[in-house]
């Protein structure tokens, strides 16, 4: 039997795990909060209602609270009020912040509790480290996953005699000047979301971005992305953006659009766009997805994953806890995967997913084909120090000030190194804010 059919029974044998009584009485109610807005609340709204017609006992009342940082902010003005809902999803870079919060009940706890036993070896390491304590174990569920990827237009490639990606940004430069030359006005479109263009960078390069292998080890962890080839890596943007060859796009969806329109040849964005630009970009265009560049000589480790994971919050009755649980069996069904991954875009988190998807051809189909580049990149080593992911507390706060900084460096209006020393600087400055208010306290 194979990892994902024990899985699949242990998800379909809990789900029959009920109090005595309980298909005879009115369904119990729990609330489920996130932050996802568009077609991606839509498809939330749908997974919702299936769970809720696949069974009688329990019923998911999903709602959207805007985006993510709003989410985790309503959920602690909740809590004030002993309104918080059951289920909260929580986005990667607030994920100490919770760990630290004591308000929630770890997921083993949970699910062992209700009666399930899972297979937390079945997660994706490079997944499952970005959201574990030390120890290894995970207090929350990963759930939209995702991570960067290059997406290229392969006509336009066409037209200036290449039939590969570019695998370096050496080669990137190259195919922008080709582009350039072949008559396209933006050969690269990119934004500066620190998610993608700092953090994806310093993972595949095994950079910190801080000491304390980047926060896991302590709350006394000090930035350090000012003084790693990430530098180097702005500057080169800097330049290729003043020569003309490559276009900040920093609103919104601009650079999604703009590689939808045809407009720009190639941009960075998330796997989690695929659906999105398949169903946008004008039909018969030749486009896909690659791993992102490296710099030449660079020997390339896992990227970061992107996205959230699912926190049952505390305070709440056991036969909410008990719905929460049944629900975080029904979404961890392989079918369920598939089904998610189609609509949306995001990876599987666990390897019994994707070997369900696998092994149906989900991945030789048209409108999915390029989306395994995803797993490919979370999966190509082992997670190194470097790699494994972010734990700083405040990092919402941190984010914003590092896209403010890069935003005025490749507008011109800072210095490259003055830009980013800046920005450390206050990002310090809200580490040490954050170790001050848990004073006392370790990370798990």
């Amino acid at each position: 039997m194979t990892v994902m059919q024990r899985l699949r029974g242990l998800a379909l044998a809990g789900a029959v795990l009920l109090p005595a009584g309980a298909a005879s009485a009115e369904p119990v109610k729990f609330e489920f909060w996130y932050g996802l807005t568009g077609d991606l609340s839509e498809r939330i709204q749908e997974m919702c209602q299936t769970f809720n017609a696949s069974q009688d006992q329990y019923q998911a009342v999903c709602t959207s609270q805007g985006d993510y940082e709003a989410a985790l902010q309503n959920a602690i003005a909740a809590f004030r009020a002993d309104q918080q809902p059951t289920v909260l999803q929580v986005f990667d870079g607030g994920t100490a912040d919770l760990m630290l919060s004591g308000a929630f009940v770890p997921a083993g706890e949970l699910m062992s509790r209700a009666g399930y036993e899972v297979i937390w070896d079945d997660y994706f390491k490079g997944i499952a480290d970005y959201y574990a304590i030390s120890k290894g174990e995970l207090y929350s569920f990963p759930f939209n996953s995702s991570t960067a990827v290059l997406y290229w237009n392969k006509d336009a490639f066409a037209r200036i005699g290449r039939t590969e990606a570019p695998k370096t940004y050496e080669e990137v430069e190259a195919a922008a000047r080709a582009l350039k030359e072949a008559g396209y006005a933006c050969p690269y479109a990119y934004d500066v979301d620190p998610w993608q263009f700092m953090e994806q960078f310093s993972a595949v390069h095994d950079l910190p971005i801080a000491t304390r292998n980047n926060g896991y080890d302590g709350l006394d962890a000090e930035l350090v992305v000012n003084r790693t080839r990430f530098v180097d890596h702005v500057a080169f943007f800097k330049r290729m953006t003043d020569e003309g060859l490559f276009q900040l796009k920093e609103y919104g969806q601009a650079r999604l659009q703009s590689f939808m329109k045809g407009e720009c040849m190639m941009m960075q964005s998330s796997i989690a766009d695929h659906g999105t630009v398949g169903k946008t970009i004008a039909p018969g265009t030749d486009w896909g997805v690659a791993l992102l560049p490296v710099w030449e000589g660079t020997e390339r480790k896992n990227s970061f994953v992107g996205g959230a994971s699912l926190w049952a919050l505390a305070g709440h009755s056991d036969e909410e806890y008990a719905a929460a649980a049944a629900f975080f069996a029904f979404l961890a069904k392989p079918e369920q995967a598939e089904w998610w991954s189609t609509v949306t875009g995001y990876i599987p988190v666990t390897n019994s997913g994707y070997e369900y998807m696998q092994d149906k051809g989900f991945y030789d189909e048209p409108p999915f084909a390029g989306r395994e580049v995803a797993i490919e990149s979370l999966t190509y080593t082992p997670p190194t120090a470097n790699s494994r992911g972010i734990r700083l507390g405040g990092y919402p706060q941190i984010r914003k000030e590092f896209r403010d900084a890069l935003t005025g460096i490749l507008a011109g209006s800072t210095g490259v190194q003055e830009g980013l020393d800046a920005a450390v600087e206050r990002g310090n400055a809200i580490l040490r804010r954050f170790e001050k208010t848990y004073a006392g306290k370790t990370l798990p």
